[in-house]
């Protein structure tokens, strides 16, 4: 074992801020990481044991004990169980033996739940050994656990063929289906890869940002801040290193855009970080790519090496002198919250994924506390396209404040889910025309960050000042319990991703959850939910953007679905009236042998 760390350490130039790299690797060879594996590390980066095992126990694919010789994580997200979820998971169980969260005596199967996988267009889905196992059924379920004990390679157990375009691609091999219904500017066959490229090494720097600025693209991961801004104050700061990230690690339930344009596109998106690291004088780009799409990391990799053969990435890029540009992948390790900016790069750090307080932000003091800027997988596609056709073109899409398109990750109850890239500024009902979707009683807009809206809403345009959003569409038809079966579903998922730094964040979305389940269970009274409502001035004072909306999935739906709440509620006195003391302690004083003295 000894041999094996040491080589994964020397691989890494036994650089502490590589961390996770290591610790990704350690866990890839032995399926979990051992002690003695945290000994050397420690020994040979100078880290604290305390220091890995904190940075371990922060992600949800590291672990300390062996997860089995076939791991399978089911997805236990909103339109997992809308897909019929729970009827694959009795059966994973019924022919595993196993209940989930465990693994078999004999070490050979693991099942365990995990947060959505990117797969929403295609549930109930699995991570099996890394691979991805889509649609599947207890027919299904009870083929591939089969073909487990009979020892088949991962590869083996896929039955069904593989998806169409690059999922079938040899380092690839995925059964993911890309379900693009409509594309126009990103994912248009137009693309030429360097296009944009031998335009900008006739520009200067300043030329290119003011070419985005005038655009007047904004950010694609939902809070939509001017990309030309974000440009200006990286490239402004005194001369040095400077990096260019992209956020790939999206983690919002319900999200999977940027899955299928790595996908399909992905010159696109690494040729936006060249051109960015053009602009800003930098020569370093990091792809944080999330853990679940680990299946596309060699693919990833094999297309930046072509790239850099053909003199689109690397040194003296198309012969420009001073243009050097390198992108490297960083694997997450499962963690929600590393989507928001200041996380991921604490994580590409080797730490836990802990939100940093801001000021400084990123474009002042990032990565290693060098400037660096963040843009997401379709922001950096967008770039690129703009380049190309000219920001005039892109203006005339969308509208006035809400500039281009928007890929929109469509799932939940509708007859057409996947990818639909329209223009900023379609209507809630003309989407829901054009998904095929009847009897909606609700959409959840943005993922569970964002707004759960009623029908009396779906007049509304998509677009950063009405309806923002990263790109999650959840459609909720009128046979779903929307409480039961939707809000706490996000309201679980927010105490599970919560990194656990702030107080309010920690705790009060346990209180509003517990909360929650007395409504559900017919106990709620009228000042629960006036707390519920009083509480989101408390949740705003979180560090980081999952705490300030881990709320959301409670007070959107209280305030646009105020009759689901208020039909479950029962009188104040009602309560005081039912409540039997000798029956709450009885737990007590059984535990203690000690005897109820309750005076009338």
């Amino acid at each position: 074992m000894g041999k094996e760390v040491n080589n994964i350490i020397t691989q890494y130039d036994s650089d502490k801020k590589r961390l996770m790299d290591m610790l990704l690797d350690i866990q890839e060879e032995f399926n979990y990481i051992p002690n003695d594996a945290i000994d050397s590390l420690s020994e040979k980066l100078n880290l604290s044991k305390v220091h890995i095992l904190e940075t371990i126990s922060f992600y949800h694919f590291l672990t300390l004990k062996n997860t089995g010789k076939y791991t399978i994580y089911l997805n236990d997200s909103v339109s997992a169980y809308m897909s019929g979820r729970e009827e694959v998971e009795k059966a994973f169980e019924k022919e595993t033996g196993i209940k989930f969260n465990t693994v078999s005596e004999d070490g050979l199967i693991g099942l365990f739940n995990t947060s959505c996988i990117g797969m929403s267009d295609q549930e109930p889905a699995a991570l099996i050994n890394n691979k991805v196992f889509t649609n599947l059924t207890t027919e299904k379920v009870k083929e591939i656990v089969q073909n487990i004990k009979d020892g088949k390679d991962t590869d083996d157990l896929m039955k069904a063929e593989l998806g169409e375009g690059k999922n079938s691609d040899k380092l690839i091999k995925s059964m993911t289906k890309n379900n693009i219904n409509i594309n126009k500017a990103i994912l248009s066959d137009d693309y030429i890869p360097s296009s944009a490229l031998m335009k900008i090494i006739k520009q200067e720097r300043d030329e290119v940002i003011n070419e985005i600025e005038n655009a007047e693209l904004r950010g694609r991961g939902g809070a939509g801040f001017p990309t030309d801004l974000k440009w200006k104050f990286t490239a402004n700061t005194p001369e040095g290193k400077r990096y260019i990230f992209c956020n790939a690690d999206e983690g919002e339930p319900g999200t999977f855009k940027d899955r299928v344009i790595l996908t399909e596109k992905p010159e696109l998106v690494f040729e936006g970080m060249a051109v960015c690291g053009y602009a800003i004088n930098s020569d370093q780009g990091i792809l944080y790519l999330r853990y679940e799409y680990k299946y596309l990391k060699k693919y990833l990799e094999n297309v930046i090496n072509k790239m850099k053969k053909r003199n689109l990435l690397g040194k003296t890029i198309l012969g420009k002198e001073g243009f050097n540009f390198d992108i490297r992948i960083q694997l997450g390790g499962g963690a929600y919250v590393c989507g928001e900016e200041t996380a991921l790069l604490e994580s590409a750090e080797g730490n836990r994924g802990e939100p940093r307080y801001k000021p400084p932000f990123p474009a002042i003091k990032g990565y290693l506390e060098r400037p660096t800027v963040i843009n997401n997988v379709e922001t950096l596609s967008s770039v690129v396209k703009i380049l190309n056709k000219g920001n005039y073109w892109f203006k005339k899409l969308g509208t006035e404040e809400s500039r281009g398109t928007k890929l929109l990750s469509i799932s939940g109850d509708c007859e057409k889910p996947g990818i639909y890239e329209i223009e900023w500024g379609i209507t809630i009902n003309k989407m829901l025309e054009m998904v095929g979707a009847k009897d909606v009683q609700a959409v959840q807009v943005g993922g569970p960050s964002g707004n759960c809206i009623s029908p009396n809403q779906f007049d509304k345009q998509i677009r950063y000042s009405e309806l923002g959003t990263g790109g999650s569409i959840v459609v909720i038809g009128k046979n779903r319990d929307l409480l039961k079966d939707v809000v706490m579903n996000y309201t679980n998922f927010f105490i599970e991703e919560s990194c656990g730094s702030c107080v309010p964040c920690r705790n009060l979305t346990v209180i509003y959850r517990n909360t929650l389940q007395k409504i559900i269970d017919g106990k709620g009274v009228q000042t629960d939910l006036d707390n519920m409502l009083e509480w989101e001035n408390v949740m705003k004072m979180n560090r980081c953007g999952l705490g300030q909306t881990a709320f959301n999935p409670i007070v959107t739906t209280l305030r646009n679905f105020p009759n689901l709440y208020e039909s479950k509620l029962v009188e104040d006195s009602d309560i005081k009236q039912t409540f039997d003391i000798s029956k709450a302690i009885q737990e007590y004083c059984n535990t203690t042998g000690r005897k109820p003295i309750i005076e009338e």
